[in-house]
C-alpha cells in the first residue's frame, strides 16, 4: 500500500467541515449534482484529506500540477480539467494522466483531436469532455460562441470512427463577474449566462439526441447554477480557503 501525504489532524477536520457544508447545499438544491473539489495550488496533503472520507472527483486548472498530484495520489481519483488547455499541454494531459476523469475546457477541433490522438497511442482509458462556451461574450474569455461554432467539433465527437476516446458530456461555461456576482448570484434573478448555456444544450440536445451535462457554478455562484440546471459544480476556495497566486 504506497503511502501517500497527509494533512495534519486541523487541516483534515477543517477541510472535512468546509466540503460537507458545501456539499450539503448542493444536495439540498438538487441531489444528483456533482460536486468537484478544485485543489489548484494545494498540496496533495490537502486533496487526501477528502479522499479519506470518500471524495473521488477534484479539479486542476494547470496540466503539470495535475500531472504532478495524479502521479503522487491514489489511481481512483477522477480528476477534472478545468483550466485553459492549451494545444502543446494536451498531449501531456491525455498521457500522463491515467485516471483523467473529464476535460471540461475543450474550445477547438484541434485540441479534440490532440486529445484522441495521444490517448489512442497510448491506449488509454476513454475521456469524458464539456464543450466549454463563452456565454457572457468577453473577449479574454475561452469558448465557442454558439452552437454554429461547435459543429465541426461535435461532428467529429460523435460521427469520426477515428474518435475513439473522447465523450461528449457536456457544456461547460464561466459566467461573467457581474453576473455571478450580482443579482444573478443571489436567486433573486436568473444569471444570464447560466442561462444562455441551458438554452444551447436544450437545442444541442434535439439536434443530435443527447442529454448534456452542464457544468457551471463556482464558489460565488454554484447555488444558482444548480437553481438553473447545472449537474456540476466547480468549487475550491470555499472548501480549501484563498490560493496563493500563480508565481510562474
Amino acid at each position: 500500500m504506497p503511502e501517500y501525504p497527509q494533512p495534519t489532524e486541523q487541516r483534515a477536520l477543517e477541510l472535512q467541515s468546509n466540503y460537507n457544508t458545501i456539499l450539503s447545499k448542493v444536495h439540498q438544491l438538487n441531489p444528483q449534482t456533482q460536486l468537484v473539489a478544485v485543489s489548484k495550488f494545494k498540496p496533495s496533503s490537502d486533496i487526501m484529506a477528502l479522499y479519506n472520507i470518500g471524495v473521488r472527483h477534484f479539479g486542476e486548472n494547470y496540466v503539470q500540477e495535475l500531472v504532478a498530484k495524479s502521479q503522487e495520489l491514489p489511481q481512483d481519483i477522477r480528476w477534472h480539467f478545468i483550466g485553459g488547455l492549451q494545444s502543446g499541454k494536451a498531449k501531456d494531459l491525455s498521457n500522463k494522466v491515467a485516471n483523467l476523469h473529464a476535460v471540461e475546457t475543450i474550445d477547438s477541433l484541434k485540441k479534440c483531436k490532440q486529445l484522441n490522438d495521444a490517448r489512442v497511442r497510448k491506449n488509454g482509458e476513454v475521456v469524458n469532455v464539456f464543450l466549454q462556451v463563452n456565454t457572457s461574450g468577453e473577449e479574454q474569455k475561452s469558448g465557442f460562441a454558439d452552437e454554429k461554432d461547435m459543429e465541426e467539433t461535435i461532428a467529429y465527437l460523435l460521427e469520426d470512427p477515428s474518435c475513439t476516446k473522447l465523450k461528449l458530456m457536456g457544456l461547460m461555461t464561466i459566467g461573467s463577474l457581474a453576473e455571478s456576482t450580482g443579482a444573478g448570484a443571489d436567486g433573486e434573478d436568473e444569471n444570464r449566462d447560466f442561462k444562455k448555456l441551458l438554452e444551447m444544450k436544450k437545442t444541442l440536445d434535439e439536434v443530435y439526441k443527447l442529454d448534456l451535462q452542464l457544468s457551471m457554478g463556482m464558489s460565488n455562484d454554484f447555488e444558482q447554477a444548480i437553481k438553473q440546471g447545472s449537474t456540476s459544480v466547480r468549487v475550491g476556495s470555499s472548501i480549501f480557503g484563498s490560493r496563493p497566486t500563480k508565481s510562474t
